[in-house]
């Protein structure tokens, strides 16, 4: 298994459970979870989902494509399972709730369209936890961990797969497995993206996805959080090819952190369960999808380009507001601005998307006003996304090689989970065939 996110956890996790009795690897690039540091928010233990608050959406309309591969009923049960397993590796499991909204409220509906999902929120501070729990699990069951490792190729040779991958030591070392599931995450997009290109796989063209995080204190959004934890306004442009959704809503003890994907610094949302930590202060990100760009993964990198300054990303806020502080008590790091010209610069006439948003929320919410900042940029970038049998998210060409989490366009920790634990069947199911071609050995990337 290349990669040590969701995905791949859950896939190793359903395999163990099992009673799989062949040889798992998993190789990631970043460290165990006992040494990985706050700051190392991309890779590790439980991926991106792992340094993030933990929100499990439970519902197939959000995160990316589930129920198109195996029916919405299926889909479903395999989010449970996913539900199940933070459950079970949390050293507070009844801390674990579920909400789950029902009536959208009318103030809303002249300005946004809102969805509401059940989600069960974990925390970013119990994340670390279940992490550990996980680790040692998946350890004692035999899973063979390589860290601060990255696989730089894969051969697909006479159906075995060779990987070649380069230690801390900058040693080169190669393997070969009998089957391969790719589960990059964020970090390794353009590793998938080289790999798409190289043998020439079909993919599905993909959007850019770029917008703002923003943040503004708990109160002027409290009655709409008093409905919904983690509240996803929306609107779409049909004949334009442009969407804008608010999306990774975090409350009460939220702060804003930091990400570096490919040397570029965005932003993103953490919250913590504890109390003490809380500061009354929400944030979320502001998110516009664009069809129809040419190269979104070039466009996207390059628009975030524009919008940092002095190595960092900017933050611009009318009432000056300062940006809020970490649950650490520091700042993250950012240049403050004194315009929103940056993101014009960056968006073009997109920008104006995000600006009749905002102006919208001031609406809606009339005693928010000024009293907020926004983090630029916030940006998702998505792989281009294999085309994979339904059956078990395996290649057309090469049946032991699997596509999940991010790689396979998904979005957030439950579809991952989910697409993981699906693979994963699909190969138990395949070792009690009496005939199996392919079970000896697994990789996981």
């Amino acid at each position: 298994m290349v990669g040590a996110g969701v995905a791949n956890i859950n896939a190793a996790t359903k395999l163990i459970d099992n009673g799989y009795e062949g040889k798992i690897t998993i190789i990631d690039m970043g460290k165990n979870p006992h040494d990985r540091l706050p700051e190392e928010v991309m890779t590790g233990m439980l991926g991106a989902g792992g340094w993030s608050d933990g929100k499990l959406t439970y519902h197939t309309e959000v995160g990316g494509q589930l129920a198109k591969y195996c029916g919405e009923e299926k889909a479903m049960e395999l989010m449970d399972q996913v539900i199940n397993n933070f459950k079970r590796f949390h050293p507070k499991p009844e801390a674990v709730q579920c909400s789950d909204p029902q009536a959208e409220p009318d103030f809303i509906k002249p300005y946004f369209g809102l969805k509401l999902f059940p989600v069960w929120h974990v925390g970013t501070d119990y994340l670390h936890e279940i992490g550990k729990n996980w680790y040692q699990y998946l350890v004692d069951g035999g899973v063979e961990f390589i860290w601060e490792t990255k696989v730089h190729a894969i051969d697909f040779v006479n159906q075995r797969v060779l990987a070649k991958y380069l230690t801390k030591e900058n040693h080169e070392l190669e393997e070969r497995y009998d089957r391969l599931i790719f589960g990059v995450g964020k970090s390794g997009i353009d590793f998938g993206k080289a790999l798409a290109e190289e043998y020439k796989l079909p993919t599905e063209p993909k959007s850019v996805q770029i917008g703002v995080r923003f943040e503004a204190p708990q109160k002027h959004f409290q009655k709409l959080i008093d409905i919904s934890y983690d509240f996803k306004l929306y609107r779409k442009f049909q004949d334009k090819g442009v969407s804008l959704r608010s999306f990774c809503t975090n409350n009460n003890a939220a702060y804003v952190a930091a990400e570096h994907t490919y040397g570029d610094y965005s932003y993103n949302g953490h919250a913590k369960k504890d109390e003490a930590y809380r500061n009354d202060m929400t944030n979320f990100g502001i998110l516009m999808e664009i069809r129809g760009i040419d190269k979104p993964f070039d466009w996207s990198r390059e628009a975030v380009k524009k919008l940092q300054k002095n190595g960092v990303g900017t933050y611009y806020s009318p009432s000056h507001r300062v940006p809020s502080k970490t649950s650490e008590g520091d700042y993250v790091k950012t240049e403050v601005v004194n315009s929103m010209d940056s993101l014009y610069e960056a968006l073009g006439d997109y920008a104006l998307y995000i600006e009749d948003f905002i102006n919208d929320m001031k609406e809606v919410f009339p005693t928010l006003g000024d009293d907020w900042g926004i983090y630029m940029p916030e940006v998702k970038y998505l792989s281009p996304e294999p085309l994979v049998d339904y059956d078990d998210l395996s290649l057309e060409d090469y049946p032991n090689i699997h596509f999940v989490g991010d790689a396979l366009s998904a979005r957030g920790i439950t579809v991952s989970g989910a697409q993981g634990i699906y693979v994963a069947e699909s190969i138990l199911e395949e070792i009690e065939d009496p005939y199996p071609e392919f079970f000896e050995s697994i990789l996981f990337i």
